[in-house]
C-alpha cells in the first residue's frame, strides 16, 4: 500500500490525475498512510482479495469500478 500511495503523490505532484483501487482489506492503512503523506487521494475499495481473480474477474472487477474511476480522475 505504502509504494501505491507513495507513486499515486508523486504523479499528483505532476500534475497526473492519478486513482488508487486497493482492496478493501487495506483501507484503514490507506488512511493512515495518506495522512503521514500529507494527501487526500481519491481511492476505490473492491471487495477483497484481488490477487486471486483471473483475467475475466479482473475485467469484470474494473467495469463494475469504471464510473468511479473516472469520476476520481476527473475530480482531481
Amino acid at each position: 500500500m505504502s509504494c501505491s500511495l507513495h507513486d499515486l503523490a508523486e504523479y499528483e505532484s505532476r500534475g497526473i490525475p492519478s486513482v488508487l483501487v486497493a482492496s478493501e482489506e487495506f483501507a484503514s492503512a490507506a488512511q493512515v498512510q495518506s495522512i503521514a503523506l500529507g494527501i487526500d487521494p481519491a481511492v476505490i475499495y473492491v471487495q477483497h482479495p484481488i490477487q486471486s481473480r483471473n483475467d475475466a474477474e479482473m475485467v469484470e472487477l474494473a467495469d463494475q469500478h469504471l464510473d468511479q474511476m473516472i469520476s476520481g480522475l476527473l475530480e482531481n
